[in-house]
């Protein structure tokens, strides 16, 4: 029998795909990009620097450079690289997505089985509790998870360029820290906005839009989108925050969004991830995968958005791609 080592090579490198995520979760931890900046460039001196073992930084050391998180060796010295200017501790950083990912996402992921098998929450049965429920529950993880969905939306200055928001009364409905709603805004000086988000979420987005649009031209409405929508919103957005929730749910937001509207020539904004069944890439698929695994949510297809749209009164417009396999959806009430 002869051996496929290209096939051997292609399990180890999906298998191992742990072992690596963990050694990159663990030089943010120690917070080595941010060493290695700074002009730590050697064993000795990371190790002094994070107070770890000088022997375990330099084996992490090596592998990181094999990984291209960092060039050079302890001899010839350390240097940073693109991967690790994207960890540097600041704005749009991803060193919190690095954290999140490593210690809440990973426990979760550590019972993908019983997720896939049962098709529910692997954070349930990992921390007792769903993972909204968690957020509410520790201020601390709510705000690392923002800053990643922060770091991670990487498309926010692109949105101006897929719809006209021109004097309009924006509602960004679950807005998070507020930075979707700042850029519109900022691209857009005669438009108004409103974020509106669960309570816990709230005191960050104020503080992120008052320092970057002002007071004036955006409030913060805390409230849930379950229960109602602010009213009067000329467009209103949903960036990101369905697929955590079963279609029956969907459905009841987007009935409140087509409710809320100011008038039929309002319109419904939807930013997300779609999934095809046929030919899929990896991307999307995984973070579906991950959706199950976290909250028991998925992404849908664009076909089954369309129908539960259809379902509350609403039709898609047109749609746009935009980066990150992201699409947008601008969707128009139906009229009677």
């Amino acid at each position: 029998m002869t051996v496929d080592v290209q096939a051997t090579r292609d399990v180890v490198d999906i298998i191992t795909g742990g072992w690596r995520a963990q050694a990159l979760y663990t030089a943010v931890k120690l917070g080595l990009p941010d060493h290695v900046e700074a002009g730590c460039d050697n064993d000795a001196e990371l190790a002094k620097a994070t107070g770890a073992s000088e022997q375990g930084v330099h084996r992490l050391m090596r592998l990181l450079v094999a990984l291209g998180v960092f060039e050079g060796s302890d001899s010839a010295g350390y240097r940073g690289t693109r991967v690790s200017a994207a960890l540097l501790d600041g704005p749009q950083s991803l060193r919190d997505m690095c954290l999140l990912y490593g210690e809440e996402f990973y426990s979760a992921w550590d019972h993908a089985h019983h997720a896939i098998s049962t098709e529910s929450s692997g954070f349930e049965v990992a921390y007792g509790q769903s993972f909204y429920d968690y957020l509410g529950d520790h201020a601390a993880t709510a705000r690392r998870f923002q800053l990643t969905m922060n770091a991670a939306s990487m498309f926010f200055h692109q949105v101006p360029g897929v719809f006209d928001f021109t004097g309009k009364k924006v509602v960004d409905v679950g807005g998070g820290g507020g930075h979707l709603l700042a850029t519109i805004l900022a691209a857009t000086p005669d438009a108004t906005g409103t974020l509106f988000d669960r309570d816990h979420m709230t005191p960050k987005a104020r503080e992120h839009l008052s320092a970057t649009v002002g007071p004036d031209r955006a409030e913060v409405v805390g409230g849930d989108m379950f229960e109602g929508v602010p009213e009067g919103g000329d467009v209103y957005i949903l960036c990101r925050v369905l697929a955590g929730h079963d279609d029956e749910d969907v459905v009841g937001v987007f009935e409140h969004c087509r409710r809320a509207m100011a008038g039929p020539s309002s319109r419904l904004l939807i930013l997300d991830r779609f999934v095809e069944d046929e030919n899929s890439t990896v991307l999307p698929a995984l973070w579906d995968l991950h959706l199950l695994v976290t909250t028991g949510g998925e992404h849908r297809t664009l076909d089954r958005i369309t129908r539960l749209l259809e379902r509350a009164g609403l039709s898609v417009e047109s749609t746009a791609e935009l980066p990150m396999e992201t699409t947008s959806l601008i969707v128009a009430p139906r009229t009677p």
